[in-house]
């Protein structure tokens, strides 16, 4: 981590450093940020437009994986390989239902430009520097007493039906660790994956075990999070929509939906997949889409030991409690449209074959929420064109994982009014 950096990885204050912070978002990110904001001596006010409160929007049903030795840009070759006519099918893992919308799909070539091998190496590498450290990220907000622990992933399972179809994952977690990323891991066969893991099916024929990976239970660490930023005098102000931000010399106006204003010393944009519509009046241009993914829980006679992953399927498993939450797809809609069902059908159809003892019928707590995606893959932040205004987003699937590291370093550029290099190739006015 950078210099000037305390035990727990907390910015030091510099003279004329903002006092009073806004954050805008009360997910993942944006409690995070406010926490370390907090570490440093700001106060803090997290507005949140969500009446549900901390950790509403896609942080609530996230599966909880803490894998930096699987976050990499998901634009990637294999995309192209994957092909239109899969990704127009309603039962696709990766789902795109045609409608006119011109964003989307300037998003979308976007998105096909950067799925090059090329630039995935390029992506890597600037996601290897926030992957060494966002453990302990995590680790620094339980000594400075979140309470919501983080499980060790023992095994995490990358599970396949042939041996052959793993070979994709290994070559990608090879090139991980070229790009310096530092992964350990393993092929699991036969009889030795049967005794790591009963509860799959002998379909499963094979799996990467990938180690050093945790989890977490989403809702529980949001709420624990949004606790202790209340615990240290934090508001969060649950049914704040903000839309507007007027930034001066010396502070930023926050303005609500009925007019009412509220000035701070500086104002950091974590909105999610609502990120564009303030960031983008502050020459943030990079295009942030929805990429709306499912999940829910079911019983089963066994607990899997750890989280399991079917990357054929786009499906993750993550023991949570009594219940196995199962999560997966990408769907690029608009994040106000209704949960599909066809989508839970198809997470359900996908995984039925590979698991043994799991009621998958038994469904609780359905749930479709908006990841925010860039087209490069790489999440915006840092400053923006405007003193004073901020922005962390366009974390894509890597919200939960990325958050803590992601607030220690926002924190750290608006309290000594400048970017760390770590965010250097996460530049928002890129």
């Amino acid at each position: 981590m950078s210099d000037e950096l305390g035990v727990t990885g907390t910015p030091a204050f510099v003279h004329g450093s903002p006092r009073d912070v806004a954050v805008i978002g009360a997910g993942m990110i944006g409690l995070s940020t406010a926490w370390f904001l907090q570490e440093a001596g700001a106060q803090v006010t997290v507005y949140e437009r969500h009446h549900a409160g901390a950790g509403a929007g896609a942080s609530w049903g996230n599966a909880g994986w803490l894998t930096p030795g699987l976050t990499a840009p998901l634009p990637e070759p294999a995309v192209l390989r994957y092909g239109l006519r899969a990704v127009l099918s309603a039962r696709s893992p990766v789902y795109l239902p045609l409608r006119a919308d011109r964003d989307l799909w300037r998003f979308l070539l976007a998105f096909v430009f950067h799925s090059t091998a090329r630039r995935w190496r390029r992506g890597m590498a600037a996601y290897v520097p926030l992957n060494e450290r966002c453990l302990d990220a995590f680790d620094a907000l339980a000594a400075g007493g979140v309470s919501a622990v983080t499980t060790p992933a023992d095994p995490f399972l990358a599970c396949f039906t042939r041996e052959r179809d793993s070979r994709g994952l290994l070559d990608e977690l090879e090139q991980m660790g070229d790009a310096g990323q530092d992964v350990t891991f393993r092929p699991v066969t036969g009889q030795v994956l049967r005794s790591m893991e009963p509860v799959l099916s002998d379909r499963v024929g094979a799996a990467v075990q990938i180690f050093g990976q945790r989890y977490l239970n989403p809702p529980e660490f949001i709420t624990s999070l949004a606790d202790a930023v209340r615990a240290r005098g934090g508001r969060i102000l649950d049914s704040s929509e903000v839309t507007g931000l007027q930034p001066a010399t010396t502070d930023v106006r926050v303005t609500g939906p009925s007019g009412q204003q509220h000035r701070h010393d500086a104002v950091v944009i974590a909105t999610g997949a609502a990120f564009g519509e303030l960031a983008a009046r502050f020459g943030v241009r990079r295009p942030v889409q929805a990429g709306r993914g499912y999940s829910f829980s079911v019983p089963v006679e066994r607990m899997p030991a750890g989280p399991l992953y079917f990357p054929a399927q786009r499906v993750a498993c993550t023991p949570l409690g009594s219940r196995l939450r199962v999560a997966g797809m990408m769907e690029f809609r608009r994040p106000t449209d209704e949960l599909d069902p066809r989508r839970i059908t198809a997470v359900v159809d996908a995984v039925r074959p590979l698991l043994n003892g799991v009621n998958l019928d038994d469904r609780r707590d359905e749930w479709v929420g908006s990841r925010p995606c860039t087209p490069d893959g790489l999440p915006l932040i840092g400053a923006t064109a405007a003193p004073r205004v901020f922005v962390a987003g366009g974390h894509g699937m890597w919200g939960i994982v990325l958050g803590p590291v992601t607030g220690q370093l926002v924190a750290q550029a608006v309290l000594k009014g400048e970017v760390p290099a770590e965010l250097t190739p996460f530049d928002p006015l890129r």
